[in-house]
């Protein structure tokens, strides 16, 4: 076991660049050619699969684009994980200072809405809050509850209108048009599917306060704070619908 441990850290430093390290169980040179196309494996698979996770930047920017950039990455930030379902973490922040993508100063945004995509699909299982869990609450118990965010929830606020432009790249449309107007985009896992849509400013804040672990009275304060005039019945009747809470807590007198 000592020497397997051995060897296998000896095989991903040879991969690293120093091949010398495979040396005390090969032949001079013999092992580098089949380093190359084991690396040239791995680096395929690299591409293959932000090519997977991040399907609208590569629909935006052209598959050619997208591979060389992806390859670019990969090399720079290699998997740590076998598995690449999940890899990419750190790719929308890659494109931000990419210098090929300056010219698209919105495609790290559009990167970081793919990456929260698959965030929500993988996250963990937990049964949505309904409507009737509410029922026979008291005003002021209901006020006085938390609500606790379903796991795949995930939300992301833009100073333009980088979610609508998002979703239209995603239903295949091709006159695409990013507006000046800031925009949020919330996605929630209901029945194995994502489902996403542009949220309003007052349902963001709403949410910011749920995670935050604020009262429903808090949370309500808040979206009135960031829109006066939103009727704050319909935006939690919304919320509830979409499947966005996964449980409510009600304060106990001690």
């Amino acid at each position: 076991m000592p020497e397997l441990l051995e060897f296998q850290d000896a095989f991903v430093a040879a991969l690293a660049g120093a091949p010398d390290a495979l040396s005390p169980w090969l032949a001079p040179g013999a092992g580098e050619a089949g380093l190359s196309v084991y690396r040239n494996t791995i680096a395929k698979g690299c591409v293959d699969a932000l090519a997977a996770n991040f399907p609208t930047v590569q629909s935006m920017v052209g598959e050619d684009w997208f591979r060389a950039a992806a390859a670019l990455f990969a090399r720079e930030a290699p998997p740590t994980d076998a598995a690449l379902l999940d890899y990419g973490e750190h790719f929308p922040a890659w494109l931000d200072r990419f210098p090929p993508a300056r010219e698209m100063p919105y495609l790290a945004g559009i990167a970081h809405l793919d990456r929260l995509w698959t965030e929500t699909l993988f996250a963990a299982e937990a049964p949505a809050l309904s409507a009737s869990a509410l029922e026979g609450l008291a005003p002021e118990a209901l006020a006085a509850s938390r609500l606790a965010l379903h796991p795949s929830v995930r939300f992301a606020a833009f100073d333009a209108g980088v979610p609508g432009l998002w979703l239209e790249a995603r239903a295949g449309r091709e006159d695409l048009d990013l507006t000046e107007a800031p925009e949020a985009l919330l996605l929630v896992r209901r029945d194995g599917r994502v489902l996403s849509r542009v949220a309003s400013p007052a349902e963001t804040e709403f949410l910011r306060a749920c995670r935050a672990g604020q009262t429903l009275a808090e949370a309500a304060q808040r979206a009135a704070a960031v829109d006066p005039d939103v009727p704050l019945a319909h935006l939690f009747a919304a919320l509830i619908a979409d499947g966005a809470f996964s449980g409510l807590s009600l304060e106990t007198s001690s």
